[in-house]
């Protein structure tokens, strides 16, 4: 006698041992994510007090002039910065590339190291993001003391343009 004896009964039985193994599989690589990003978040090299929501910063920018006003600096990838970014802010290298990270300290290498600066990207969802923090690190490596991170939870489109917020195009 057999176990299965049609096919459709012996697809049936295979999709069903998929699915009970897959199933927890699953919930366990889901759970397994959980953590990671929940470590992953408790590893920000940030404090709550360096973090900067969209809406206070474009208070602060309306608020404060000259030479109070923060020096923004987008750390993204510069085709991005170049279709929009933050009226002021300057591009000077990917902070993800080790050439990025170089352009970035030679720029910012006279600046006093009290100077107000806040880091930005905006390319892709802000815990995913491959730029901000090796910025974030190499600009407290330097002894910057005062150095924010704009958070911009799904990307600058969403979280700054489509808010109506000030934009500027080009270099």
């Amino acid at each position: 006698m057999m176990l299965f004896p049609c096919k459709l009964q012996r697809s049936a039985a295979i999709l069903a041992l998929g699915i009970s193994v897959a199933l927890p599989l699953a919930i366990f690589f889901a759970a397994a994510g959980s953590a990671g990003a929940n470590q992953e978040k408790a590893a920000d090299p940030w404090s709550k007090a360096q973090v900067l929501q969209p809406a206070d910063l474009r208070i602060e920018l309306e608020k404060v002039k000259g030479e109070s006003a923060p020096t923004i600096l987008y750390v993204g990838f510069r085709t991005l910065f170049e279709g929009g970014h933050i009226p002021g802010a300057s591009f000077h290298g990917t902070a993800s590339k080790e050439e990025g990270l170089a352009e970035l300290k030679k720029s910012v290498g006279e600046l006093p190291r009290s100077t107000n600066l806040v880091i930005y990207c905006g390319c892709c969802p802000f815990d995913h993001c491959p730029n901000i923090r090796p910025a974030y690190t190499t600009l407290k490596e330097m002894g910057f003391s005062h150095v924010r991170v704009l958070v911009l939870p799904t990307s600058f489109a969403a979280d700054w343009v489509e808010k109506g917020y000030p934009m500027q195009r080009g270099l």
